[in-house]
Order: structure tokens, then sequence, then C-alpha cells
């Protein structure tokens, strides 16, 4: 099971503006993630990863340098209350160090570090845990976000020392040079750039202590409700996925969890899902692995999901994915492909 918290649309926005330009179809990049127009309409909406991913894995089928293109307009007004309160912080060092202090409301899929080379800062992306296929999207679009945020504190470009990826080098490797102006290694050891260790104690331009207090104070509280919806719905899930093949319903599930069915449609609204949408998304991602991993026929799967008909589960794959399940898993001999009808 893929690893899934919450997050906001803020991504999901980026994607569709940046193809609304092209003409393309909002639905098209929406399919199969469960959100809807009604949710781009809302500023409180929360998603998990797992729908950020499948509206990003959408637009990289459609553009594969679009992890570049988005974190060029992720600047750092588009944190919320984090973004102020880095904005205020008294250094370079300081908005750094806060930002750390708070992935969840930085919504990061990474493990994001400080580490010290002698002059040098090295700015870490590590420890990926989501769709292994979105890997070098994720790594571009966090580390060109990144730089784009440390310029906007700086109220400056950062000027860069290096910048090292993991992966092979991309056929469109020169555009890595107008995000990350120095020399560049890929098949690295790591994700990062780096950059001289003085500009740690740069004083910021629009630091303020008054405002930078009162918004720090605001993200300590931000920090421990978001985590604590995250809990929220990691226990949920976790009661789910091991029921897929019989689904308690609502009330079922609230009864599990040891409160009433309204607390629980309540907090799933707060989370900006339904118990419908969330069983959806967990059979999803158990079909999708059942299909990959699996040698199971179709009709085998669907009754694993607990639909009591193959031609439900048929229709709800497609819904979800946008093609057959027969379409997406790894071709197989003939004979284990007519078993499925």
């Amino acid at each position: 099971m893929l690893h899934s918290h919450l997050t906001t649309l803020n991504a999901v926005s980026l994607v569709l503006n940046t193809f609304k330009a092209e003409g393309l179809p909002f639905e098209a990049l929406l399919a199969g993630s469960g959100i809807c127009a009604a949710d781009l309409s809302r500023s409180d909406t929360r998603i998990t990863t797992n729908q950020e991913m499948r509206v990003c894995a959408n637009a990289v089928a459609l553009r594969q340098d679009i992890g570049l293109e988005l974190g060029r307009q992720m600047h750092v007004s588009a944190y919320g209350m984090l973004g102020y309160a880095l904005l205020t912080s008294a250094t370079f060092g300081d908005a750094l160090r806060l930002a750390l202090r708070y992935p969840a409301l930085l919504g990061t899929l990474f493990e994001l570090s400080l580490e010290a080379d002698g002059e040098r800062i090295w700015f870490t992306a590590s420890d990926y845990r989501e769709h292994p296929a979105l890997k070098m999207f994720n790594v571009e679009l966090c580390l060109a976000s990144l730089k784009v945020i440390c310029d906007d504190l700086l109220g400056q470009p950062l000027p860069l020392l290096a910048a090292r990826f993991e992966h092979d080098a991309p056929h469109y490797r020169t555009r890595y040079a107008e995000r990350f102006p120095c020399p560049l290694q890929f098949q690295a050891t790591a994700n990062a750039f780096a950059f001289d260790k003085h500009w740690l104690d740069q004083p910021l331009p629009l630091a303020d202590a008054v405002t930078h207090q009162a918004m720090a104070e605001r993200c300590r509280k931000q920090n421990l409700e978001f985590t604590g919806r995250q809990a929220w719905l990691g226990r949920i899930r976790q009661l789910l996925t091991t029921q897929l093949n019989a689904a308690p319903g609502l009330e079922g599930l609230a009864e599990q969890l040891n409160c009433s069915a309204r607390t629980l449609r309540r907090h799933l609204h707060n989370l900006g899902s339904s118990y419908q949408e969330l069983l959806d998304e967990l059979r999803f991602e158990r079909a999708k692995q059942l299909l990959t991993e699996e040698q199971w026929p179709i009709y085998h799967i669907a009754e694993a999901l607990g639909f009591s008909e193959t031609a439900s589960f048929r229709h709800a794959f497609v819904r979800w994915s946008g093609v057959a399940p027969s379409q997406f898993r790894p071709r197989r001999p003939i004979e284990e492909r007519i078993s499925d009808r």
C-alpha cells in the first residue's frame, strides 16, 4: 500500500492552471483522482497525496518536464500561514529551519535537511516514499520549488554552487540549467543543491519580529491540527484496508471507531472526503497492486475487493483510471486472459 497523508490543493491547482492555457479540459487531468470541480472551489479542501499523485501522473503523461515547470511556480506565498512565518523570519537560516520543523505544512513528500559540507550547505531531499514511477517528477518539483522559496525569502536569486540528482539525465536536461544555474551531477547519491553557508546568516528583507512570533504560533497550532487529521485518516484507512472484501459501511465503521455515524461523517467531511470516496480510493490502490503483482483473474480480484459482480468492478476501475483492468495489467499469455472473461 502506498504511503498517504493529507495535503492541500496547491500542486493540483498549479497543474490545472499550467495546462489550461493549452486548452486541455481539467477532467482529463483529474481522471481517476476522485477530485471534482466543487473541491477546487473550496479553500479548505484537503486531499490525500495519492489523489495528488494521480493528477500528477496524468500531467507527466502529457509533458515529462512538468515537474520543473510546476516547481518554478511554487512561490513562498503558496504555503499560507507558513509562508508568512518564513518571510518574517530574522535570517535566511531561521526561515529554513522553521520550514524543516513543519513538513506537513510544507506538503513535502521528502525528508528535508540542511547538511554542512565545509563552506557549503546542501539542501537535501531524501526518503521518498510515494509512487516509484513519479520519483523523478517529484524530485524535480521539490528541488525547483525549494529554490524558488529561497529566492523569495532573500528577495534575490540564491547563488547555487552545485546541484545533484539520483536519477539519470533526462532528454530535457537543458531545462535543468534554467532552474539550477550551477554545475549539475546526475546519477548521484542524493537529491540536493548547495549554497555558501554564509547565506544562513543573511537578514531577510521582510523580517518582522512581532508578526513572525504570531505567525509561528499559528503554524504550531495548525500543524497540530493537520497532523491530528492525518492520524485520524490513517486509522480509518487501516481499518478499511483490512475489510475491502466485506466493507462495513459507514455505520459499521463508526462502531469500530467507537463513535456515531454522524461524527464519522463530519470528520470525513472536514478531511475533504466521504466514506464512499475513501473506500473507492483504497479499492483502487489495492486493485492496481493486484493487477500488477498477482496473476489472479479479474473476477477473483473483483471478489477480493467486495464487488458482487465482475462487471461492476470493471466499470468502477474505468471510472477510477480511465482504462479497463485488462488494459492496466501487464500482458500475459492468451490462455490466462481468456480465463478473465
